[in-house]
């Protein structure tokens, strides 16, 4: 059954969907609190315009694809603080012109490119030595940045004004936090796809948000089924000879679903995770 583990690419690729289903289910768990699944969205679809931009010029798609991520992101932040838009039109607006200045580039492409497919559906058999690299560190860059700022993080997701009360500079959280997220994408779309993403960021933090109201279990909860869905979706896709990064998000989103049937939710009254009176403390 294990045997497909003597293969390079498939140690490869296992441990990239370990270390994307951390690290997405990490920086989620926030993004699913804070109601900022449609932020992620747009900074993913933004960084499309960086991998086309990457492939038209012969530059590096995860230099070019952080790039547009980053500047997304500090975009959205910035025209929806700083001017009368909603944020969801700020959204609209960044990931939509990315989005088409991406198509524009691609038009400028010669033939069919299996590798800008690979980018924007996923193809984690075909990560490669460097991608694993540079995925391990930028992860690794994640989960300690978010050691570091946990309670404060974790202040900012259920109350940012009380935070910025007591001290918390909340605002520049909330920019880092913008900055994680697109980090945490570019180093996701090798496995899953610019396309498929978020779903991979929001989907397992849903599904633990389903099942406990305290914020480090859920943490916890999320981290394992984010890298079940990692690690099953790979090997049925490997069996079943379909897409990875399809896979992946269907798997989490079968365990979403098992989840909410589960779910503690269902049979009283909802309430937020705890852990407010921790960070108070």
């Amino acid at each position: 059954m294990f045997e497909i583990l003597g293969y390079t690419f498939m140690q490869r690729a296992l441990v990239a969907s370990t270390v994307i289903g951390i690290v997405t289910a990490v920086i989620g768990v926030y993004v699913v609190l804070k109601g900022m699944a449609f932020i992620g969205a747009g900074i993913a679809h933004a960084s499309f315009g960086g991998v086309a931009l990457g492939f038209l010029l012969g530059w590096n798609l995860i230099a070019t694809a952080s790039a547009f991520s980053l500047a997304g992101a500090i975009g959205i932040g910035l025209v929806s603080r700083r001017s009368e838009l909603r944020e969801d039109a700020a959204i609209g607006i960044f990931f939509t012109a990315s989005m088409a200045f991406g198509v524009l580039l691609v038009g400028l492409l010669r033939g069919y490119n299996v590798d800008l497919f690979g980018f924007l559906f996923g193809s984690v058999l075909a990560v490669t030595r460097e991608d694993l690299i540079l995925s391990a560190v930028l992860g690794a860059v994640v989960l300690l940045t978010v050691g570091l700022l946990y309670k404060e993080l974790m202040f900012i997701s259920f109350d940012p004004e009380m935070a910025q009360v007591v001290g918390v500079p909340a605002a520049q959280l909330y920019y880092l936090l913008l900055g994680l997220i697109a980090v945490t994408i570019v180093i996701s779309i090798r496995v899953v796809g610019v396309i498929l993403v978020e779903a991979l960021i929001v989907t397992p933090a849903a599904a633990a948000y389903q099942l406990t109201d305290d914020f480090h279990r859920m943490m916890a909860i999320a981290v394992g089924i984010g890298v079940l869905s990692a690690v099953a979706g790979l090997f049925l896709s490997y069996w079943l000879n379909v897409a990875s990064g399809a896979t992946i998000v269907l798997t989490a989103t079968a365990l979403f679903a098992l989840a909410v049937l589960l779910s503690p939710r269902r049979r009283r009254a909802p309430a937020r995770p705890t852990g407010e009176s921790e960070v108070a403390s």
